[in-house]
């Protein structure tokens, strides 16, 4: 396989007659290429060539398994048609490497398995979901997107919807965010289907137990494979339905080129290989409300009788005269009354408290009491940090520098605060304020499942918050101007997101559970969590980026490189139809640097905007300028993201 851009074509060999029976279309196999023997895999057997020049032959079949399929050759060609990549690095996405002991040992012999009929009496409570399931049931290609009610066992909600398809004798795919979901949803699906008949795939296997399962997906002995991001690719074999939990969060997109995302992909497979699809989460994002609103995919969402009978109460800050004399440090304390009197009434009735901050660790960062103004270092300008408890002062995070005396530059306070208080921080607080009481935080490397019913105080970091039994009888969700204030195109989103993902775990309001949200009930998105609407804010989130041009109402190219590069791989693309041009600018913080491109060489940002219906047009331009340039040899290497999820 040949990632250059310039080489992304199919190339012509002679196969031997001995080698004839093996090399058959979709096997690995090994070809001399410049001099070098380079991987590939046999596309088609022809009988004639147009190639005017003399042919090489085949070197070797690595071997007779035909591991890459029609249907994912023909989702490979169109992902990296979508994101303007090569073939060779989505093929790399697709197919994992080989494993010959796994290869060579024989499949394992299934006998005929019947699904039992699952009960989805569950899905009644949504308005569309009776009809869902008897389309599933009827083979139909159903597309929704679901709106999970709170308190809702998602995972057993998708096991039953995969049951239903795979007692029909087809193949379902579910795509979760990480391991955990992966290990959640295969527990509630085993329930289901036969164990033997479903696959969990992740990054966390070894090698050989990957490629074993895998290879079971391949052969047709899985019916219902579970995996992150990367299994999109697997190969289902008579694929019927597509599922994808949480499509919201960053670690559904892939940081390696094409860098496509598992959204777009597996809707990409559910519209080529016209089977249903489903789309869930507690919050919603734009491009799954895009999808409603052109009509590809229906609503699944329960009756707002039914969703004020199951989700909690949200209580916000209030921004009245009345409520700054009640609780003076309202605006100011991390802590505010109202979201302590919420811990106390939980914890006196014997349940547990989650509190939900937004980074693990200590003190990341540090500004000033009075006027927030960012903590700099006075070196080199990085933000500083408290290492920990005892540090003697704070520290840059750039160049490690320590500060012992701070003092603000714009007002000359001496005062600090924590901008985002990490989850350790927050515990010993907390311990501070109800001693006696045990203090449970979950987040980075000690990830904690589940907790016991009874008074504790639950910490923890979005993402990973644990499960209670029973249910927690209130959540306080601290730093919400942190989540906020941040300058992303997503933060609104997002926000709400981690939000209803921890309110989801609270009992309802008629069981007396409480969200405390530490932000101002006037901003949009505490709206939308007071009154659990995520399908508004999602439609308020879309038309708005629609107002200013941004994805998924337009198309957008990043274009990352060394600034001449950049104009000349732009110049070559010639676009049909000339898109915006937004730029240069430094590269965004955080962003890597493209690969290959010296570190003594600045970089820079070049985004290109055209309307929605141009986006393959934009794609196929900028892969064919990257061919030229990289054939040319005469530029730095450009890094091309097509709608990528962070602008910048």
């Amino acid at each position: 396989m040949l990632s250059v851009p310039h080489l992304d074509r199919e190339f012509d060999y002679l196969v031997s007659a001995d080698q004839s029976d093996d090399a058959q279309p979709g096997v690995r196999v090994r070809v001399r290429f410049h001099g070098r023997l380079v991987d590939a895999f046999v596309l088609e057997r022809r009988s004639e060539t147009d190639h005017v020049g003399k042919l090489g032959w085949l070197d070797k079949v690595v071997s007779a398994e035909r591991v890459l399929t029609h249907e994912v050759r023909r989702l490979v060609d169109a992902v990296a048609a979508r994101y303007a990549g090569t073939r060779a690095d989505v093929l790399r996405l697709a197919v994992p490497p080989r494993h010959a002991n796994v290869e060579k040992k024989p499949p394992a012999h299934l006998e005929h398995f019947v699904t039992p009929e699952p009960d989805t009496a569950g899905w009644s409570a949504y308005s569309g979901g009776a009809q869902f399931i008897a389309a599933l049931q009827d083979s139909r290609a159903a597309r929704a997107v679901w709106q999970a009610l709170p308190g809702e066992s998602w995972s057993h909600r998708l096991a039953e919807a995969a049951a239903v398809t795979v007692g029909t004798g087809r193949g379902v795919l579910a795509v979760v965010p990480d391991q955990r979901d992966v290990d959640l949803l295969h527990t509630a699906a085993v329930a289901e289907v036969e164990e033997s008949r479903v696959v969990a795939l992740s990054a966390g296997l070894g090698p050989a137990e990957r490629y074993r399962r895998w290879l079971s997906v391949l052969r047709g002995d899985a019916r219902l494979v579970i995996g992150t991001r990367s299994a999109v690719f697997a190969p289902v074999a008579d694929l019927g339905l597509v599922i994808m939990w949480d499509d919201g969060d960053d670690s559904l997109a892939e940081p390696r080129a094409p860098y496509p995302h598992s959204r777009e992909v597996a809707m990409l497979r559910a519209h080529q290989v016209r089977c249903a699809a489903l789309l869930g989460g507690y919050a919603r994002t734009a491009e799954a409300q895009a999808l409603v609103r052109s009509g590809w995919a229906h609503d699944l969402a329960a009756p707002r009788q039914g969703l004020r009978a199951r989700a909690p109460r949200v209580v916000a800050l209030e921004d009245s005269a009345y409520a700054q004399e009640r609780d003076p440090a309202a605006r100011t304390a991390r802590l505010p009354s109202v979201a302590l009197d919420a811990a106390r009434t939980s914890l006196a009735a014997g349940s547990p408290v989650l509190v939900q901050v937004p980074r693990r660790g200590y003190v990341p960062a540090l500004a000033c009491g009075r006027c927030r103004t960012i903590a700099r270092c006075r070196h080199c300008t990085g933000p500083l940090s408290l290492p920990g408890r005892d540090a003697p002062g704070a520290v840059c995070r750039w160049c490690g520098r320590e500060e012992l005396a701070l003092r603000c530059a714009r007002c000359g306070s001496e005062a600090v605060r924590a901008v985002v208080v990490g989850a350790r921080r927050t515990a010993e607080e907390l311990g501070r304020a109800f001693p006696g009481t045990s203090v449970v935080t979950s987040g980075g490397d000690a990830v904690v499942e589940s907790v016991a019913a009874g008074p504790a105080l639950v910490v923890a970091t979005p993402g990973v918050e644990p499960a209670a039994t029973g249910g927690y009888g209130a959540a306080l969700l601290l730093d919400g101007w942190a989540l906020l204030g941040r300058q992303d195109l997503r933060a609104a989103e997002d926000t709400l997101r981690r939000w209803m993902a921890a309110a989801a775990l609270v009992r309802s309001r008629v069981e007396g559970g409480v969200v405390v949200v530490v932000a101002e009930s006037a901003l949009p998105t505490v709206q939308a969590l007071i009154r659990w609407d995520p399908i508004g804010h999602a439609q308020t989130e879309l038309d708005s980026r629609a107002e200013v041009g941004l994805p998924p109402a337009v198309h957008i190219a990043a274009v990352d490189g060394t600034p001449a590069a950049v104009t000349s791989l732009l110049d070559a693309a010639e676009l049909s139809e000339p898109g915006e041009r937004i730029g240069p600018v430094d590269l965004p913080i955080g962003a890597r640097r493209p690969p290959g491109v010296p570190a003594d060489l600045p970089v820079s940002r070049m985004l290109v905007r055209v309307p929605r219906d141009g986006g393959l047009a934009l794609a196929a331009a900028l892969r064919r300028a990257s061919a030229v340039q990289s054939a040319r040899h005469d530029q730095e290497p450009v890094r091309v993201q097509i709608d990528p999820l962070h602008i910048g």
